[in-house]
């Protein structure tokens, strides 16, 4: 048996031999990215966010503004009653009307209500010619048979007519939520793109400049940096009213000051560099060695810090809802959808756990491909 541990013949072609694939920046950036798992679940939980948003809309059966106060607070998973017949369900609704549910799972219509019965704690409903009487004496209600007080068999089923339920006003919240979700990412993107070219521009011009110009731009942006900005959202909402324009107006006014001082930073470390002094030496302009030269060269850091950007985004537009000076109804945010759940918290809170789940799983993703994107652009961790 041959020794494992024998050294293999090499000859000249061999040691001039390159075993490790060659790849370009592009290609060593997904290489080093896609070797993080959380930035990749990242990656696809945006991607699906997108498709869920922009064309899941075209497959549902109602409208962000459709109304039906009959469906009201109705959650996802319902506890029903078998009717007499035992060929549906029975579902009490909050408002103490009995829906008469399909087989399927399906809502179909509110029984008639024939009579009240004070004195028993009972409203009797007609269903198909048979009486059956909601009883409110206890809670949960129940629903009997009047004459013997039997209780109907208990069951529970989804909701197929509503998948995540309804609101207060009855309005599918599956629905809702696509539009919402759509609605404030396209606020963040949009806001993102604003503050993007602004601090590239603002930031890029100090940094590269210097000197006086660089420390008049710089105090602004600290004298900037200085009102809380939250507050300073607030006000420029109340002034300009509520609206999608508005919201990326005031979005777009103050958050580009982080992504100056990251562009500043980075330009005043590559300035110094042998490929700006030979664009300088070439005759090269301002303009030319800003933003082909040093600008790109940037672009690692701006990209990560426009991914932590689209987040706090979308949380301020939503938090912009939720006190109401956001979009206002009819309209559906994220932010919106969780200030009119507030009201029906307790009986409903079905209502608030789809848009905050949104949002944090918007979160979560974002900064997951934030994350990854630094460890990939990052030379100094390259192996």
């Amino acid at each position: 048996m041959d020794n494992k541990w024998d050294l293999l013949e090499t000859t000249d072609a061999d040691r001039e031999r390159i075993y490790a694939k060659s790849r370009t920046f592009t290609q060593d950036v997904w290489f080093r990215f896609r070797k993080k798992p959380t930035a990749i679940a990242g990656f696809i939980i945006i991607l699906i966010l997108l498709i869920f948003a922009g064309i899941g809309p075209t497959f549902t059966n109602y409208n962000y503004v459709d109304q039906n106060l009959a469906m009201s607070n109705i959650p996802p998973l319902l506890k029903v009653f078998v009717s007499p017949d035992q060929k549906s369900y029975l579902y009490i609704t909050q408002s103490l009307k009995i829906i008469n549910i399909n087989s399927d799972g399906t809502l179909n219509t509110q029984l008639s209500k024939v009579r009240e019965e004070t004195e028993k704690k009972m409203t009797i409903f007609d269903y198909n010619g048979t009486e059956v009487a909601l009883y409110y004496g206890v809670n949960p209600y129940l629903i009997v048979d009047e004459p013997t007080g039997d209780i109907y068999e208990k069951k529970t089923i989804w909701n197929k007519s509503y998948i995540l339920g309804t609101d207060s006003l009855g309005r599918d919240i599956l629905t809702r939520l696509m539009y919402g979700t759509r609605v404030s990412m396209t606020v963040a993107f949009i806001a993102a793109f604003v503050n993007m070219i602004v601090g590239i521009i603002y930031g890029g011009i100090s940094g590269y400049m210097g000197s006086k110009v660089d420390m008049v731009m710089m105090r602004i942006v600290d004298i900037i940096s200085t009102i809380p900005l939250t507050l300073y959202v607030i006000l420029v909402m109340v002034i300009l009213g509520s609206g999608l324009q508005s919201i990326v107006i005031a979005l777009g006014s103050v958050y580009w000051v982080n992504m100056a001082r990251v562009v500043r930073g980075q330009v005043l470390s590559l300035k110094e560099q042998e490929f700006v002094i030979v664009a300088k030496t070439l005759g090269s302009s301002t303009s030319t060695i800003l933003f082909k030269h040093l600008i790109p060269n940037a672009m690692g850091s701006i990209l990560v810090t426009v991914t932590m950007l689209i987040p706090s985004a979308i949380f301020m537009e939503a938090f912009l809802g939720y006190i109401g000076i956001g979009l206002q109804p009819p309209l559906a945010s994220l932010g919106t959808m969780c200030n009119e759940a507030t009201a029906a918290l307790r009986t409903s809170p079905h209502t608030l756990l789809a848009p905050a789940l949104v949002i944090c799983i918007i979160m979560f993703a974002f900064n997951f491909v934030g994350d990854g994107l630094r460890d990939a652009l990052d030379p100094k961790l390259k192996k």
